[in-house]
């Protein structure tokens, strides 16, 4: 049986897999975090459960000095990977579907932006994301594609010092709506 080529974009900056994120070996996998950054369900949940402590700790410590009410929606923050193949977790707050006053689209777009310049920034190389805000916040899988393809190209296009972007999805059918629906450019 041949295996075929995982999808990729971007002249293979941007590569798509089915898989878990927690497993991903790159400078820092980002987290689809709530705004307490204490731990939740989903993504969240699993990151602090294979990461440890440490990563909580270095939440804690976050919400002590930076951010007391929380982490806003679009913004980002970043901790050591505890025992993760990943160094670090630049953790985000992505929009919960329709509270947002329509602002749900820029702000997802933020949430990716905001990762890549802080790894930018950071010196990181490769990370690699969920699918933010497509699972309990509401977000259609068909919209966020549209927005995160073109948040990606665009802030891939200004930032040239990333290498690789993974879109780490939880199973084929989420990678195939993503795939039917970006706008990478041809």
């Amino acid at each position: 049986m041949i295996k075929s080529t995982p999808p990729h974009y971007l002249n293979g900056r941007v590569r798509l897999c089915v898989g878990d994120l927690t497993e991903q070996a790159v400078d820092a996998i980002v987290n689809a975090a709530n705004s307490t950054l204490l731990g939740g369900g989903g993504v969240d949940g699993a990151i602090h459960r294979r990461g440890g402590p440490a990563i909580l700790d270095a939440c804690r410590e976050l919400r002590r000095n930076q951010w007391p009410s929380g982490l806003p929606t679009g913004k980002v923050a970043i901790t050591g990977g505890g025992k993760l193949p990943a160094r670090h977790v630049i953790h985000t707050v992505g929009p919960i579907y329709g509270q947002h006053g329509g602002k749900e689209p820029e702000l997802l777009a933020a949430c990716y932006r905001n990762a890549i310049e802080l790894a930018a920034s950071l010196e990181l190389k490769s990370l690699a994301f969920p699918s933010i805000s497509t699972g309990a916040f509401g977000f259609p899988a068909e919209k966020a594609a549209l927005i995160v393809s073109q948040s990606l190209h665009k802030t891939l296009d200004e930032i040239t010092a990333i290498d690789e972007i993974r879109l780490v999805f939880f199973n084929a059918s989420q990678m195939e709506t993503f795939i039917a629906h970006q706008k990478f450019p041809r």
